[in-house]
């Protein structure tokens, strides 16, 4: 990370492509959940009743949120070792490869048996890919800009991934618009995998040009490179910086999974809205969600972590509220309703600033990967079921799970300007 002063062109062209590359692999990787009902269908047996077919559809899904920590530790491990880009290139290649596959697998009718483990074998090297782009494309932007750019950095970088989720809803809701259902299930199906495919093989084509940070170049040359498993330093050394993290990530997996993912079948089971109506302010809110994130990132660059997620927490939580207690109350507020919420949740863009500050240069792409990727996994699979569970006893369930989350941030924001506020006494003392 250079000293602070604007960004260069050079900056601005890495900052696009990480992000053109981190919108087009989470396409690939949430395109899946949006074809769930066809892929259960077409690779299980049909004589199976159609919940089985969606449980097991469903659980090939989350294997690829399971595979989330080793692909990415694993990952993450070359990074500190052999560079930043070898690892941000590969991890896109191998989700391109992945998804191109998905896209040309026969079926149970053509290969029986053999058509759901090769499909689960492709999830699975896609969530061990996702689990390496996401905290390298932060660690990877981070080293590239200066210092006082690093939270736009990472909130435009964290605002591809999300626009990667508003591409596969457009993709399906355009699939479905122009071919009849029986048409999907023939053929059509498999174009938004191809394409993802295709695209993700010209992202590793434009990151050739990509170079590698300074930072990591700077370790080379001081021979500062870890010689000591990452890991291990990470586990033994930096707990605290591992709590922070993971806190962080439960508060930005509380956003994203209740307020964008599973709003939609909430919104229609349990406040009446049709499909059509749900998706489309599902869509408001992503695209919200979006622009949020860039915003996140340009304002903690200049409140610093401890006073952004002291204000922006209870933000978050309070248009939470708002939404659910909002629609019920009258439902033609849900698209401006949606369109804030979504904005709050820009939150999450702001995140990766105090996670790349937390770990040091050495083993930075170790930490940040195993702290996120292993709350990731947790709070990804708790998330969905403990919201679920918690409907049955009230229908703001979701704002109040996403309130206790927002209090946890909150709790991160007092934790840092008190931390901060020792670290200026200690510097005065001496």
């Amino acid at each position: 990370m250079r000293s602070s002063q604007g960004m260069s062109r050079q900056d601005a062209r890495t900052l696009s492509l990480a992000a053109l590359g981190g919108a087009l692999e989470f396409y690939d990787f949430i395109i899946f959940v949006y074809f769930a009902t066809v892929v259960g269908a077409l690779f299980f047996p049909p004589e199976l009743p159609d919940w089985m077919k969606q449980l097991q559809t469903f659980g090939v899904f989350a294997a690829g949120y399971l595979a989330r920590p080793l692909g990415g530790i694993v990952m993450a491990h070359f990074g500190d070792r052999l560079g930043r880009k070898r690892m941000f290139t590969f991890s896109i290649l191998l989700m391109a490869l992945s998804t191109l596959g998905m896209g040309m697998l026969p079926t149970y009718a053509n290969i029986g048996l053999a058509a759901p483990i090769l499909l689960l074998l492709l999830r699975v090297l896609q969530g061990a890919a996702i689990g390496g782009e996401v905290p390298g494309a932060w660690v990877f932007v981070s080293e590239h800009v200066p210092a006082n750019r690093i939270g736009l950095a990472c909130g435009t970088v964290t605002a591809g991934l999300t626009l990667g989720i508003l591409l596969g809803s457009l993709m399906a809701t355009g699939l479905n618009l122009i071919f009849t259902p029986q048409e999907v299930l023939d053929w059509a199906w498999r174009i938004p995998f191809l394409a993802g495919g295709i695209f993700g093989l010209f992202s590793v084509y434009l990151r050739r040009w990509l170079e590698e940070t300074p930072v990591f170049r700077s370790l080379q040359q001081r021979k500062e490179l870890s010689a000591e498993l990452p890991l291990r330093i990470v586990a033994r050394d930096h707990r605290a910086a591992i709590i922070l993290s993971m806190v962080l990530t439960g508060l930005l997996s509380a956003g994203i999974i209740v307020i964008v993912l599973m709003t939609p079948s909430i919104l229609q089971k349990f406040y009446g809205f049709t499909a059509a109506v749900a998706l489309q302010a599902n869509s408001v809110a992503t695209l919200f969600l979006t622009i949020g994130c860039v915003l996140a990132g340009y304002s903690i660059d200049r409140l610093g972590g401890g006073r952004f997620f002291a204000l922006a927490s209870p933000l978050l939580g309070g248009t939470a509220f708002l939404l659910f207690t909002g629609v019920a109350a009258d439902p033609s507020w849900l698209y401006p309703l949606s369109a804030l919420s979504g904005l709050s949740v820009g939150i999450v863009g702001a995140v990766p600033f105090v996670m790349v500050q937390a770990f040091p240069a050495a083993i930075r792409f170790t930490g940040l990967s195993f702290s996120y990727n292993v709350a990731y996994a947790v709070f990804g699979g708790l998330t969905p079921i403990a919201v679920t569970l918690l409907l049955q006893l009230s229908p703001l369930a979701p704002a109040y799970y996403v309130m206790a989350f927002s209090a946890a941030g909150f709790g991160v924001g007092l934790y840092l300007l008190g931390r901060k506020h020792h670290e200026a006494r200690a510097g005065g003392q001496d």
